[in-house]
Formats: structure tokens, C-alpha cells, sequence
């Protein structure tokens, strides 16, 4: 899922270097229109007087778009691993830990406030955080937080910090394929 002023298409080049031929990828949009670019896209206001505004509709869009996955392309939650960047990360973590998901992949993504605190799935799907330590969108500490309550509720995470902003590298992606390949599924 990508981040707050972008949209899908922002992340559909990367696809071809993970070089995981025998999988699908698919990008959703952000359901608002961002405020300041006339293609980007928001999951919800980030805006200081309305912060959040907007979390609990894409909440919903998205947990129906994933629940409808399986139907469409025969692939089950318990075998799809749930990805997003700095907004789309946050709401990789807000939506894949309510979800019978096989893992979840955050790059320079933060939890919301509250997010653990919410009904957990039976199964928590193990994590993949990365960071750059340079990183003056998402501060670096947003993600050692994430790192730090997910591991305090028993979830498996495997976390790495990047010299680098707030940004995705090609170093990541390696990181990215294994994670995806060594994922055990979720048996129901």
C-alpha cells in the first residue's frame, strides 16, 4: 500500500525486482484525494486539525477489499502477506493484525495510536519492519515503538534500519523476497 500523496500505481515498478515470479501483486488506491497533488491519494488526513479524519472509512474499504481477495483470485488470507509504505505501512499494521494474514511487511510505517490495544487475530502474522535512520517524515523512534509493542505481545519481528531517509531502496527488496519466501503460512 503506498504512502500519504502518492497512489497504486507509485509502487508497481518495484514488483519485477522481487523476482517472485509465482505470485501476485496487487496495489490498491487510497480511497481520498490528497490535498496537495491532483494524482496522490490519502488514507486519511494527516492534517493537524484533522488527524485521522477519514481512518475508520479506509479501515473499512480496505479490510472489505482484502476479505474479497480470496473469491478473486483463489489465493486465501492466510497465504497473502499485506505491504505498505510510511501511510500504507500504518495501515499494513492497523489492518494486518486484525487479520488471519501469512505476514505483514512495513517500510518507514508507524502504528496508530491505539492499534495493538484493539482485538488482535488468533494467529499474529510475523513482521517485517524497515526504517531509515535518517528518516524526517516518519521519525526513526516511530518505528523502534512499533518494533518494541509488537514484541511485547509475543508477535515475531524481524526489523532492520537503513542509512537513508524516508525513501525504499533496492537493499530492502532482497530483504523483502526472503521475508516473503521464508513466511510460513497460516494454517486455519
Amino acid at each position: 500500500m503506498h504512502g500519504w500523496g502518492a497512489n497504486a500505481e507509485d509502487l508497481v515498478p518495484l514488483a519485477p525486482y522481487f523476482n517472485l515470479p509465482d505470485y501476485q501483486f496487487l496495489f490498491p488506491n487510497a480511497p481520498f484525494p490528497h490535498p496537495h497533488s491532483p494524482i496522490g491519494k490519502a488514507w486519511y488526513d494527516l492534517s493537524a486539525e484533522n488527524m485521522y479524519e477519514g481512518l475508520t472509512q479506509s479501515r473499512e474499504l480496505l479490510r472489505d477489499w482484502l476479505l474479497s481477495l480470496e473469491s478473486r483470485t483463489g489465493v486465501p488470507l492466510s497465504q497473502t502477506i499485506l505491504s505498505g509504505f510510511s501511510q500504507g505501512g500504518a495501515m499494513t499494521l492497523d489492518l494486518g493484525l486484525k487479520l488471519p494474514l501469512a505476514g505483514l511487511i512495513v517500510m518507514s510505517g508507524y502504528l496508530h495510536p491505539g492499534a495493538v490495544e484493539t482485538s488482535l487475530a488468533k494467529s499474529l502474522p510475523p513482521v517485517l519492519i524497515m526504517h531509515g535512520r535518517y528518516d524526517q517524515v516518519v521519525p526513526l523512534r516511530a518505528a523502534l515503538n512499533a518494533k518494541e509493542t509488537l514484541e511485547s505481545r509475543g508477535i515475531a519481528v524481524e526489523y532492520h534500519e537503513f542509512d537513508m531517509g524516508h525513501e525504499i531502496q533496492l537493499s530492502m527488496l532482497e530483504l523483502i523476497r526472503n521475508f516473503v519466501i521464508n513466511t510460513q503460512v497460516i494454517t486455519e
